[in-house]
């Protein structure tokens, strides 16, 4: 099934707000522990533009929204405005057939075009060997590593962290 990459639309935020709330609510990738209402990620979606470092792409099989990688601030103070942090999710019903890597790929890509972004960071909490073997194989090294940083569904969880220079 071959992906289509395009740029987030106002129009997708009730499905990727879908997508998201499986890994809030089924997972410890994410340590948001409370699904979204589609009115509470407006916000988070206002942030993405069609240029700059903050982006947002949506991957599409048989015009069907089956995930979404973005790029962040990394931290909100002016001195880090140059650095993001980026992220992939899938439907879980996608994952394991190559369409993470292409979705999240295109935003690695349009990133190193980028003049304003200088690097990005993925946080990875573990174990995620998949998102481990993804990271490394776009590029990014292992740079930091924190113990029991999360807590989730009553236990801690370590996270790591990469980084990717995209300048």
């Amino acid at each position: 099934m071959p992906l289509n990459v395009r740029t987030g639309e106002s129009h997708d935020l009730s499905r990727l707000v879908d997508i998201y709330n499986y890994y809030v609510s089924e997972t410890h990738i994410t340590f948001d522990t409370e699904p979204f209402a589609v009115g509470a990620r407006t916000h988070w979606f206002t942030q993405f533009a069609e240029e700059g470092p903050y982006r947002l792409f949506v991957g599409e099989v048989d015009d069907e929204v089956i995930g979404y990688a973005c790029s962040q601030p990394f931290k909100p103070k002016p001195g880090y405005r140059s650095s993001v942090e980026t992220t992939v999710y899938l439907d879980p019903a996608h994952t394991g057939c190559s369409h993470g890597k292409q979705l999240y790929g295109h935003l690695i890509a349009t990133l190193e075009r980028e003049e304003a972004a200088h690097r990005a960071y993925g946080g990875i909490a573990l174990p995620n060997p998949a998102s481990i073997k993804l990271h490394e194989q776009l590029g990014f090294v292992h740079v930091a590593s924190y113990h029991e940083v999360g807590f989730k569904h009553g236990k801690y969880w370590d996270v790591n962290w990469y980084e990717k220079e995209l300048s």
